[in-house]
C-alpha cells in the first residue's frame, strides 16, 4: 500500500512516499481504510526527533475511515463502520491499524475531513476548556493562535460557554477568521501584548491563558495572567521554551504553570468517549464549525508540513488518499 515513511529524522524532506507492506489486525484491533489523515503539530515533533520514534515509521496519529477487518476480541464495531481516531501511529497510510479503545464511531453528516481534523483539535479545546482551566461564565481568557484549528475551536466553545475571548493573530485573514468564530478582541502578536490584555480587562489580567505557540509568546502568557491564574501551555509551535525559575510564578502572583496533553486526559475509554462525544456532538448540532484549512494529496505530505511550521495555514490541515496509479 502507499503511505508517507521517514527513514531519517529531520525537516519535511524526510516524508518520502513510498510503497509498505498492509498492515494486520491483532488482537483487539482494527484494519481501516483511511478516507482522511489529520496533519498536527506533534507529528513535526516525531519527525524531527524532539518526540523519540523508531525509525523507519509511518507519521501520523489521526484520521477518519472505514473499517475492513478485525482483529479477534473486537466486540463495539464490524467491517464497513466509519470510525475516527487521534492515537493511532501510521496514520499517513492507505490503510493502518487502529486499536479498537482508540476508535471512535463518526456521527451521520459528519464528512470525513472535519471527521479526521476534528477529533485531537477538537478534543484538546475541550479539555483546555472543561478540564485543565475549567473557564467558568463571566470569565476572560487569551487563546493563542485564534485562527488555528484548536483556536477556533476552543472560542467556539468557549464562547458558547459565556466566556469571553481574546485571541492573537499573526494577520488581518486570520483576524477576521478569528472574530467570526466569537473571539471579543483580536490582538497582534508584539512586545506590548500583555499591556493590551490588562487594558482590556481593567488591569485585572485574564483568568487563564491558551498557550500553543511556546518559546515566543511564552513571557507575554505570564504577564498577561490575572493572580493567581493559569498558563496551560499546551504546544510549541514556535519553538520549546527554556527552563522556567518557579520563582517567577510567585512574583508575578501566585501563577499555575502547566504542560498538559491529550493523552492524560483521555486516560480511559469513558473520558475518551465523553470527549469524542461532545466534539461530535457539536460538530452534528451546528454549534461547532470544522473549518478544513487546506487538503492535499497524501503524496504532499511534507508540503502540509511546510505550511503548518510556516504558520501560514488556518483551520485543520489533512491529508487525502490519491487516486490509484499515482505514487504506487
Amino acid at each position: 500500500m502507499r503511505a508517507i515513511q521517514i527513514t531519517a529524522t529531520g525537516g519535511p524532506e524526510v516524508l518520502v512516499p513510498t510503497t509498505v507492506a498492509e498492515p494486520v489486525p491483532g488482537p483487539g484491533e482494527l484494519l481501516v481504510s483511511v478516507a482522511a489523515a489529520g496533519v498536527n503539530y506533534i507529528d513535526t515533533y516525531y519527525r524531527t526527533g524532539q518526540y523519540p520514534v523508531e525509525l523507519p515509521s509511518v507519521p501520523g496519529l489521526e484520521g477518519a475511515g472505514v473499517v475492513q477487518a478485525l482483529g479477534a476480541d473486537v466486540t463495539d464495531f464490524a467491517v464497513g463502520d466509519r470510525v475516527a481516531w487521534c492515537s493511532a501511529p501510521g496514520s499517513y497510510a492507505e490503510q493502518v491499524v487502529v486499536p479498537a479503545s482508540a476508535a471512535v464511531a463518526v456521527p451521520a453528516g459528519v464528512p470525513d475531513d472535519q471527521a479526521a481534523s476534528a477529533l485531537l483539535q477538537g478534543m484538546t479545546a475541550h479539555y483546555l476548556l472543561t478540564s485543565t482551566y475549567p473557564a467558568q461564565p463571566g470569565d476572560t481568557v487569551l487563546l493563542h493562535a485564534g485562527a488555528g484549528g484548536v483556536g477556533l475551536m476552543l472560542t467556539q466553545l468557549a464562547v458558547a460557554a459565556g466566556v469571553t475571548v481574546i485571541t492573537t493573530v499573526s494577520t488581518d485573514a486570520k483576524a477576521e477568521l478569528s472574530r467570526t468564530a466569537g473571539a471579543a478582541h483580536v490582538l497582534r502578536y508584539g512586545d506590548d501584548l500583555a499591556a493590551q490584555v490588562r487594558e482590556l480587562t481593567a488591569g485585572e489580567g485574564v483568568a487563564a491563558v491558551y498557550d500553543g505557540v511556546g518559546a515566543a509568546t511564552f513571557d507575554a502568557s505570564l504577564a498577561a495572567l490575572r493572580v493567581r491564574g493559569t498558563l496551560a501551555l499546551f504546544g510549541a509551535a514556535s519553538g520549546p521554551v527554556p527552563p522556567v525559575d518557579p520563582q517567577r510564578l510567585n512574583a508575578a502572583g501566585s501563577l499555575y504553570l502547566t504542560r498538559p496533553t491529550l493523552a492524560h486526559y483521555t486516560r480511559n475509554r469513558p473520558e475518551l468517549t465523553w470527549r469524542a462525544d461532545a466534539v461530535f456532538g457539536a460538530v452534528v448540532d451546528g454549534s461547532l464549525r470544522v473549518r478544513v484549512g487546506a487538503t492535499y494529496p497524501l503524496s504532499e505530505a511534507a508540503q502540509a508540513h511546510r505550511d503548518l511550521q510556516a504558520r501560514s495555514t488556518t483551520g485543520s490541515l489533512v491529508l487525502l488518499p490519491e487516486p490509484s496509479g499515482r505514487n504506487s
